[in-house]
C-alpha cells in the first residue's frame, strides 16, 4: 500500500507522477491538422447551417491490436478479425461525425449531422471526408515502452465544401487531420526517473500503473477519433473567424 512505502518511497511515486504529468503535458496524446490547401472558392462564405457526413471508410483500413491479449480476447469472444475490423470501421465512422457536429455546436454554430443532399434554398457549408488510417497500435508496447512505441492513430482526408442557395458546391479547403495516442512515457521510460533516487521498482510500478489507468479508461481508437474530430471541427470554426461570421474567442481547443 501506499502508506507502507515511507517517506522515500512516497518522493519515488510523486517523481515519477510529476515526470509522466509533465511529459504527457509536452508530448502527451495528440491531435492536428496538416497539408491546408486553400483555394478561392467563393468570395463570401457565408452558411446557414454546416452539414457534417459520414466520412467514408472500409474494414480494409483498420488494423486491430497486434498484441497476444488482443488475439486470446478474439479467441475467447469467438469474433474473426474481419468482423472485428468491421465493427471498428463504423464505430470510429459515426464517433467522428457526431463529435464534429457537437463541437460546432458548442461552438455555437449551427452544425447538422446527415447523409443526405444538403437543402438547394440554403448556404451551406459542406464537411465530408475519408478515413485513411484507423490504428489500434500495439497497447503492450505503448504500456512497457511508451514514447510512441505502438502507438494507435487515426487519420483523414478531410474537404471543405461550400454550396450556395441555388449554386453547385466549390472546394473552400482540404486538409488532413490525425489523431494519435502520442508519446507517453512507459514503464521502461519511467523507470529512469526513480533510478535516480533508488526507486526503480517504485517509479515504474507507478508510471506503468498510470499509462495503464489511461489506455483502460477509454478504448484507444475511440480516445484517438475524438481528437482527430475536435481538430476538425476547430478548423472548420477558423474559416468563419476568417470569414467573419465568427469570433475567434468561441473557438476552442
Amino acid at each position: 500500500m501506499f502508506t507502507s512505502l515511507g517517506f522515500s518511497g512516497r518522493k519515488g511515486i510523486l517523481r515519477a507522477t510529476a515526470a509522466l504529468a509533465f511529459c504527457a503535458a509536452l508530448t502527451g496524446c495528440a491531435g492536428g491538422i496538416t497539408n491546408a490547401s486553400q483555394y478561392s472558392a467563393a468570395p463570401d462564405i457565408r452558411p446557414d447551417n454546416i452539414y457534417v457526413y459520414t466520412f467514408d471508410s472500409s474494414p480494409d483500413e483498420v488494423k486491430l491490436d497486434s498484441g497476444m491479449m488482443q488475439k486470446l480476447k478474439s479467441r475467447i469472444d469467438g469474433t474473426s478479425a474481419a468482423d472485428q475490423q468491421s465493427q471498428q470501421a463504423v464505430a470510429v465512422r459515426e464517433e467522428v461525425a457526431n463529435e464534429i457536429v457537437t463541437q460546432l455546436q458548442s461552438m455555437g454554430l449551427r452544425a447538422i449531422r446527415s447523409d443526405i443532399p444538403a437543402p438547394t434554398d440554403q448556404n451551406v457549408l459542406i464537411v465530408e471526408g475519408h478515413f485513411d488510417t484507423i490504428d489500434s497500435g500495439n497497447r503492450r508496447r505503448r504500456t512497457l515502452i511508451g514514447m510512441g512505441a505502438g502507438e494507435s492513430r487515426v487519420t483523414t482526408s478531410v474537404q471543405l465544401l461550400y454550396k450556395p442557395a441555388g449554386g453547385v458546391p466549390r472546394l473552400v479547403q482540404s486538409f488532413d487531420a490525425t489523431g494519435d495516442s502520442g508519446k507517453m512515457p512507459g514503464v521502461a521510460e519511467t523507470a529512469g526517473v526513480g533510478a535516480v533516487a533508488g526507486h526503480v521498482a517504485v517509479s515504474a510500478a507507478a508510471g506503468g500503473g498510470l499509462h495503464a489507468v489511461s489506455e483502460s479508461k477509454h478504448d484507444v481508437v475511440s480516445s484517438d477519433a475524438k481528437r482527430l474530430a475536435d481538430s476538425i471541427a476547430k478548423q472548420v470554426a477558423e474559416i468563419g473567424v476568417s470569414e467573419g461570421w465568427m469570433s475567434s474567442g468561441r473557438i476552442k481547443g
